[in-house]
């Protein structure tokens, strides 16, 4: 997923890396692992399969059908980058609990501009304005990318359950 910030060009990662580097937190610390059970998808060229998975279970973990559109526009964007750039199958972790979503895309590609997704582009830029999308629907977007890939993390907040009465 190599961006370069001027020609918006993913190049391939290193084929030799053995291992993928965790994604960091917006303070630079690494993320936690994906939770136990959480739901693995890999795709090439499927985008409407994509959709249809991170629709499902968006509304399965309790997300408003206007935010739930909102993830499925931000992951299938991510997901259109890896078909479009990173020429590298592409995985998608889902998972939840009471608090969050969490939508995982990985590949092979390197985004080269660690600020990838968080200026508003020109209206006239080639590219970029995916990346700037995601980051104004997403509660939270966390990236790692490295030769050994890219990683990024889209969270959306649930509604609070109301306390019973």
């Amino acid at each position: 997923m190599a961006w370069d910030a001027q020609s918006a060009r993913r190049a391939p990662a290193a084929r030799e890396a053995l291992t993928a580097v965790p994604p960091l937190r917006p303070d630079g610390g690494l993320l936690p692992p994906p939770a136990p059970g959480a739901m693995s998808y890999s795709y090439t060229t499927d985008l409407a399969a994509i959709r249809a998975v991170v629709h499902r279970y968006a509304i399965l973990a309790g997300l408003p059908e206007p935010r739930a559109t909102d993830l499925v526009l931000a992951v299938s964007e991510v997901a259109a980058n890896t078909v479009r750039h990173a020429r590298s199958p592409g995985s998608l972790k889902i998972w939840y609990d009471s608090d969050e979503i969490v939508c995982q895309v990985h590949d092979e590609g390197i985004i080269t501009d660690p600020l990838a997704g968080r200026h508003k582009p020109s209206l006239d830029a080639m590219g970029g304005h995916g990346l700037w999308i995601v980051n104004e629907v997403c509660d939270q977007v966390d990236m790692r990318s490295d030769e050994t890939g890219t990683t990024i993390r889209l969270h959306m907040k649930l509604p609070q359950a109301k306390p019973r009465s």
